[in-house]
């Protein structure tokens, strides 16, 4: 019986450990972080990522390997480039350690095409800027 309270004590401390542990408090501010892309052909690539996060929400702008990105659906919700020169850039919505449907208009080929990405942001990569 001791053996079997002691496994049970034992297990709570390393849950309790394992949920304090893995659920950093983030503050507000600029990050940069580490994204990954499924999806699509496998030609296009996340060049770069950073995020900001205000007031518990967080956005990433997200630089793709290509200038041809017109405009990429989140949620429902149409969001075009930030900027008109280089490769396509976005401010999007995110949630860290989620997978993340979204959608991308390429005119890269001989009409436009809506693909399908889905988004991956890994908190433990977090470093600030």
């Amino acid at each position: 019986m001791k053996k079997k309270i002691i496994g049970i004590l034992i297990i709570s401390m390393l849950c309790m450990c394992t949920v304090g542990c893995t659920q950093k408090e983030i503050s507000d501010g600029t990050y940069s972080v580490e994204v990954t892309l499924e999806g699509g052909s496998g030609r296009s690539s996340i060049e770069d990522a950073t995020i900001e996060i205000s007031d518990g929400e967080i956005f990433a702008t997200i630089v793709w390997s290509s200038p041809f990105y017109e405009y990429m659906i989140v949620d429902d919700t149409k969001y075009s480039p930030i900027q008109t020169e280089g490769n396509s850039t976005f401010k999007i919505p995110i949630v860290l350690d989620k997978k993340i449907n979204v959608s991308a208009s390429t005119v890269a080929m001989s009409q436009p095409y809506l693909i399908d990405y889905t988004l991956f942001f890994y908190s433990k990569t977090l470093k600030g800027e």
